[in-house]
């Protein structure tokens, strides 16, 4: 059985290097909503800031892209209830015993530990790392993903991504929502594929 570890910012920043040399965007607010798809909406279109102001990480910051498109790399985001409505069914609730493996398989290249050269021998500091993460939210944390999988307990490491419903200008990314009473995160891969 892994054991928690405790998130601080500094562990957290180390944390966040699972995410190194891949297109990923990675953010926390504050949960302001009752609909935590508003939440989800305010921290793409990077209205918010890390409620402990530990690190972030915006692949498109000062990028051309993002200049010309102030949402890019996301097609669009949920800024009203009805948004919310229309962006609920592209995701499904995820159990907390399968989203460490869906954590590690976001900082993979190519969303496939299979095809990862150095798999086995970097697994245990991907995990480390992915454990970080996820010590900071607490058990009653729920957990959302636009990626499809089968059966109720997935592990992303045995059957990897099955299908998406993409969120950006890409076609084909890949996330997690994790949310809480008290905060709310995004952590999504772009052009890993």
């Amino acid at each position: 059985m892994l054991m928690r570890q405790e998130s601080t910012a500094e562990a957290w920043g180390d944390a966040l290097k699972l995410y190194e040399w891949l297109c990923t965007f990675v953010a926390v607010s504050p949960r302001e909503h009752d609909d935590w798809w508003l939440d989800v909406g305010s921290i793409m279109r990077l209205e918010t800031r890390d409620p402990r102001g530990w690190e972030s990480i915006d692949p498109y910051e000062g990028e051309e892209e993002r200049r010309e498109v102030p949402l890019f790399p996301w097609l669009e985001t949920p800024s009203t209830l009805a948004d919310a409505e229309r962006f609920r069914p592209r995701v499904r609730e995820l159990p907390r015993s399968s989203v460490r493996s869906l954590v590690v398989l976001l900082g993979v290249l190519g969303l496939d530990v299979g095809k990862t050269p150095g798999w086995e021998e970097r697994r245990p500091q991907m995990e480390r790392r992915a454990g970080v993460i996820l010590s900071r939210f607490p058990d009653a944390t729920r957990f959302y993903s636009n990626i499809g999988w089968k059966g109720d307990r997935p592990d992303f490491y045995e059957q990897g991504v099955r299908g998406l419903d993409p969120f950006s200008h890409y076609g084909w990314d890949a996330g997690l929502i994790m949310v809480n009473d008290e905060e709310v995160a995004v952590i999504w891969n772009f052009l890993s594929i």
